[in-house]
């Protein structure tokens, strides 16, 4: 992988900016209207076998829509059900709006283990449809301030996100929900 990645933004570096919205639908036609980012792409019920919460299995169910905003891949997540979760630590804290940052990595374990050496821990793991796992740290804030995912840079991710802002570039509007996958 080269030190950028095909949508613009630099390994190593914010790739993603993401919130937890109470209705995805909803969030998306604001996003679109009030910012002009689009199209988003959904996942509808992201829960996959071997995902973690905080060292247990998890359970928590969740539908994702990706799109663009410039070269900032915008991620709007609704948690589907009141299972424990790092959404749910945020919802319970301060509500719905921001929730982390994605840290584009080429190495997802050999990252966390470098943050963890500077005092975050493992939140949440989880296997992606674009290849490698994503892993959320936290350093105590997470729930406060934010977390931070970091995400694998495979050529599934690189290719699925570039496929993405590619859609977005000179977007006019038309089919504004499309398919993750």
């Amino acid at each position: 992988m080269t030190g950028v990645l095909g949508y613009g933004q630099p390994m190593g570096g914010v790739a993603q900016t993401a919130f937890v919205v109470p209705d995805l639908r909803e969030a998306v036609d604001r996003w679109i209207a009030d910012m002009r980012a689009g199209p988003f792409f959904i996942l509808d019920h992201f829960l996959v076998p071997g995902q973690t919460y905080r060292g247990e299995e998890s359970r928590a169910d969740i539908t994702i829509a990706m799109g663009f905003a410039g070269h900032m891949l915008i991620e709007l997540i609704q948690p589907l059900d009141s299972h424990p979760s790092v959404y749910q630590e945020t919802i319970a804290r301060r509500g719905y709006g921001f929730h982390h940052f994605g840290i584009a990595c080429a190495d997802v374990d050999a990252a966390s283990r470098d943050y963890q050496a500077r005092g975050y821990h493992e939140a949440f793991r989880a296997a992606v449809p674009t290849g490698g796992e994503v892993v959320y740290l936290d350093n105590g804030t997470g729930a406060d301030w934010g977390f931070l995912e970091l995400l694998p840079v495979t050529p599934g991710m690189d290719g699925t996100f570039t496929r993405f802002w590619e859609a977005s570039r000179g977007w006019d509007g038309s089919d504004p929900v499309r398919s993750f996958l």
